[in-house]
């Protein structure tokens, strides 16, 4: 039997992942395997933490004489068991295992004043209001004093008369 050593997609659409096995090299790319060596994600951020791979059992495979296919033989050469980017790998993937840091929001830059319509009345200024704030205040509490006279004198008119 013609072993090989591929990749076998996994996953869903728009966001597969592939498992390296060694199968027969007459069953289908994602058929059954005679086992699995190792994974390769292409969407983990870090390109060198991509690639997991047994390294004892791809060596047992390739001396039995397993013909890796051309994308698993640049991964071998790259992570296999005397790979040229051991040590960025394990770099990579320690700085994948740490906690990720995220800065505090901190105060905003701009906060808009709420929106005051003329029949209602104005919110009270903050005692954080700005100066320019604290000059407009009195200026909407003139407004509202004016559109309410008009309103508490309607009422009164619309009263019925005693008999």
């Amino acid at each position: 039997m013609a072993v090989v050593l591929r990749m076998k997609r996994m996953g869903r659409k728009n966001r597969e992942y592939y498992r390296i096995c060694a199968s027969d090299r007459r069953s289908p790319r994602d058929g059954r395997v005679i086992e699995e060596l190792g994974t390769y994600d292409p969407h983990v951020p870090e390109t060198d933490a991509r690639c997991t791979l047994n390294g004892a059992r791809v060596q047992h495979w390739l001396s039995v004489g397993a013909q890796p296919s051309d994308a698993v033989r640049v991964l071998i050469k790259k992570y296999g068991p005397n790979g040229t980017h051991l040590a960025q790998m394990e770099a990579a993937r320690a700085k994948l295992a740490m906690p990720k840091i995220v800065p505090e929001a901190g105060e905003p830059v701009f906060v808009p004043a709420p929106k005051v319509e003329p029949g209602t009345e104005a919110a009270a200024p903050t005692a954080e209001a700005t100066p320019a704030t604290e000059e407009a205040a009195p200026a909407a509490d003139v407004a509202v004093a004016v559109a309410e006279a008009p309103a508490a004198e309607a009422p009164a008119a619309e009263e019925p008369k005693a008999e």
